[in-house]
């Protein structure tokens, strides 16, 4: 399996809700540095996984529905904990549709799936991994 990973960073605020999360319960910034790595068995006629450019431009368009938004406000998430995994499964979702519109290019409607991973802090991330 071949890859490409390209990287870019979102900053939200957002709050929880339920015992678990203890002071995240209160209304808290986060700043994510975010991985969408981009994968296929066999590379396309021109030697590549995606165009890197294309991928690029993408998750920045992504990541700017979300960049200094407080998620609490968006209807896109009424009801639902925006949790690291959540935000990986959303962005990762968002791209996929992204490749089957042929944002990426042609070549990518072969990829075979992505994975995004958030990096909260250099100790701590998430990723949330799907097929295509």
């Amino acid at each position: 399996m071949f890859s490409v990973t390209v990287r870019d960073h979102i900053m939200i605020a957002h709050s929880f809700r339920g015992e678990v999360f203890g002071p995240a319960q209160k209304l808290h910034g986060a700043t994510f540095v975010v991985d969408a790595t981009f994968r296929r068995t066999d590379l396309d006629d021109d030697g590549i996984v995606v165009d890197i450019g294309l991928a690029t431009t993408e998750l920045k368009a992504v990541l700017a529905e979300l960049n200094y938004r407080n998620l609490d406000d968006e209807p896109a998430f009424a009801g639902v904990n925006t949790t690291t995994e959540v935000l990986c499964r959303t962005i990762a979702d968002r791209l996929a549709e992204r490749v089957h519109a042929g944002s990426l290019g042609e070549g990518a409607r072969q990829l075979a799936g992505i994975t995004v991973t958030l990096h909260e802090s250099h100790v701590a991330w998430a990723a949330y991994e799907r097929s295509l």
